[in-house]
């Protein structure tokens, strides 16, 4: 379902204009509609449906308060990589028995949070994370559900940057040391092994890969069964892509599938964590033209968002569709849709054509996900607000932070 669409030459979220929008909260600033949030959810418990599953939304790829507590009305778990995330999850009304904490650096502070939280189940990425958490969770007097998180060694094809599931990649247990690691984690008075966890990668359009791996993450729970440690859960973690180009993603159903396929019989518990597949599509950046600047080589529309507002551009060389709020008449020129931030990388678009003029929106579509979330303050700027949409209305969810409150914290010294 496409939220973002236009009536009448102007482009619209859900019932809301988006020229409202930018006069109501200025610009730049971050969109996202709540009827998007939500389909994608009811997509995967629709998948999902007559099997013990729990769809644990990945916080990081977007974790306004806001956002987290749509997922929790409908029943979702979470997952979290910081004490930070386990902290919102809980403002946001989020149930702790739903979060799974992974991670690969866990601070004793932050177990000692989540054990005091109660979290569903700690993914445990290294034998010297088990041997810290049964030692914390002893002082607490508690016993921590565990999951290893076991390293496939799969291929996700996709983008370096964030593929997690290979032998190279800081993530996980090698898949040849996790049956041992299983024993000493029983040996341990403080552990209560559940399950066990994989997660090769984000922006995975093929289910081959994600299906070789379950493959794999099952043959090592019967393993395990055989050895005397029985799971109760599987998590086979997130990943699944979404359209930013030209891409063709498959159906939630469709990606899941394979996998499905393979858990015929079994009574485990089944446990996925999408996070861009839920948020990517249902937000955008909406941002203004402040100079249009043509030059000999090339022709800049120079807009008040930049690399500190959406860093995948810059990151990843990120490719992100970039409209017109408003559709003009009028011969399109290409432009390098650029920031005012003093770097050469920072770019929203290269080599877009547009018909536009100064003072004109642009909506910078697709960044949901692993946008305000992974945004800055570089060059002192203060970062967007964040509205949501719900039908004809829009309603602030973060307001715009000032220049004031980004030196706050900070002092002088005599």
């Amino acid at each position: 379902m496409n939220s973002f669409v236009y009536r009448n030459g102007i482009l619209y979220a859900e019932g809301v204009p988006l020229p409202q929008i930018a006069a109501d909260h200025g610009t730049p600033c971050y969109v996202y509609s709540r009827t998007a949030l939500l389909s994608r959810f009811a997509a995967f418990r629709q998948a999902l449906t007559g099997r013990d599953a729990l769809i644990c939304y990945a916080v990081k790829a977007n974790s306004n308060l806001a956002v987290l507590n749509q997922f929790a009305r409908v029943g979702a778990g979470f997952d979290i990589v910081s004490g930070g995330e386990l902290a919102r999850v809980l403002a946001a009304g989020g149930d702790p028995a739903k979060i799974v904490f992974s991670g690969v650096g866990k601070t004793a502070e932050e177990m000692r949070q989540a054990l005091a939280a109660g979290v569903f189940c700690f993914n445990i990425e290294s034998a010297a994370e088990l041997e810290r958490l049964n030692g914390l969770a002893g002082e607490c007097d508690k016993k921590a559900p565990i999951a290893i998180r076991v390293n496939p060694d799969v291929d996700p094809k996709t983008h370096p940057y964030i593929s997690t599931g290979l032998r190279s990649n800081k993530f996980g247990v090698a898949y040849s040391e996790a049956l041992d690691l299983y024993r000493r984690a029983r040996e341990l008075p403080h552990v209560d092994i559940a399950g066990i966890a994989c997660h090769i990668g984000s922006q995975l359009l093929d289910p081959a890969p994600a299906a070789e791996a379950a493959g794999k993450i099952l043959a090592l729970a019967d393993q395990l069964a055989a050895a005397g440690i029985p799971l109760r859960h599987l998590d086979f973690g997130g990943g699944i892509g979404i359209r930013y180009r030209d891409e063709t993603p498959p159906a939630v159903a469709d990606y899941l599938a394979p996998i499905l396929a393979q858990l015929a019989g079994r009574k485990e518990k089944i446990l996925f964590e999408p996070g861009r597949a839920l948020v990517g599509n249902a937000g955008i950046l909406l941002t203004r033209i402040e100079y249009l600047k043509h030059g000999e080589e090339k022709n800049f529309a120079i807009v008040d968002a930049a690399m500190n507002d959406l860093m995948r551009p810059a990151l990843y060389e990120a490719w992100h569709d970039i409209l017109p709020v408003q559709q003009r008449a009028a011969t399109e020129v290409e432009y390098e849709v650029v920031g005012p931030v003093c770097e050469s990388g920072d770019f929203l678009g290269h080599g877009r054509r547009l018909a536009v003029e100064t003072g004109d929106l642009l909506a910078v579509l697709s960044a949901g996900a692993y946008g305000m979330v992974m945004s800055s303050n570089y060059n002192t700027r203060p970062r967007a607000a964040e509205i949501i949409v719900d039908g004809a209305q829009a309603f602030l969810v973060r307001r715009r932070e000032s220049a004031e409150q980004l030196f706050a914290l900070e002092t002088v010294i005599d």
